[in-house]
């Protein structure tokens, strides 16, 4: 039984799972998107996301810790110039994972994981965040056309003056 085991060993050995994790979240940092297994996907998740909490403070030493974690220059990089200003005030919840369906081969459940603000599809559709209304509000809105419409008379008297 696996109660208390918190690590999805992914059927494989440390050093093999560690690679696979650092090259996946190299990939993922890179490309901002990746298609996987569902249950490589939510591991993955919960490898890159406190990786991409420790890039929020740029100093040599978080740097370092990264490094170790990804082993790809390029990927650290890009994490704290491009990724970590962008995420900045999120407080957690970096990534996404949708379920995409089943693999052809041998029907393996598939996901796309994606870091949550780099999905310019989603950034795009989401709805404007609209102003939260009140009774008093609404009884203000009722009484503004009343004032307006003596504003509106009050330049064409003017106009007939002149």
């Amino acid at each position: 039984m696996r109660h208390n085991k918190a690590i999805n060993h992914l059927g494989r050995q440390s050093g093999h799972r560690k690679a696979m994790l650092a090259n996946m979240a190299s990939s993922l940092i890179m490309h901002k998107r990746i298609t996987t297994t569902v249950a490589k996907a939510k591991a993955l998740r919960s490898y890159v996301e406190p990786l991409i909490t420790k890039s929020k403070e740029d100093t040599t030493h978080s740097r370092r810790v990264v490094f170790s974690y990804l082993k790809d220059k390029n990927a650290v990089t890009e994490l704290f110039r491009n990724i970590a200003p962008k995420i900045a005030d999120r407080p957690g919840g970096y990534t996404r994972v949708l379920h995409t369906g089943f693999r052809q081969g041998d029907a393996a459940e598939m996901a796309l994981i994606e870091l949550v603000d780099f999905n310019e599809a989603a950034l795009a559709s989401a709805p404007k965040a609209a102003k939260k209304t009140t009774r008093r509000s609404r009884a203000k809105k009722a009484e503004a056309p009343a004032e307006q419409a003596p504003a509106a008379e009050a330049p064409a008297q003017e106009e007939k003056a002149e």
